[in-house]
């Protein structure tokens, strides 16, 4: 028999992409990319509970990213409201 070493799973790699690009947007867009990796890195993480999968850290890394892409995206949107005035 041969085994397959485990891999990535896909939501968990989107996840992290998510992420990361949500701190590159302004804050709708940061906050729809954060709401992304939230739900592509909680599906990572129950993915991840398979021995065929990996992915687990980097899924939990990516829900806390996005956490912090939300606190970002509102700081973005409160900066901008503040310059119209």
């Amino acid at each position: 028999m041969s085994e397959k070493k485990a891999s990535f799973s896909i939501p968990s790699l989107l996840a992290i992409v998510a992420a990361i690009l949500s701190f590159n947007v302004g804050a709708i867009g940061g906050l729809l990319l954060a709401a992304v990796a939230f739900i592509f890195g909680a599906l990572g993480i129950v993915l991840a509970l398979s021995p065929k999968t990996r992915g687990g850290g980097l899924s939990i890394l990516a829900v806390l990213l996005s956490f912090i892409g939300v606190i970002a995206a509102i700081i973005k949107a409160i900066m901008w409201l503040m310059s119209l005035g």
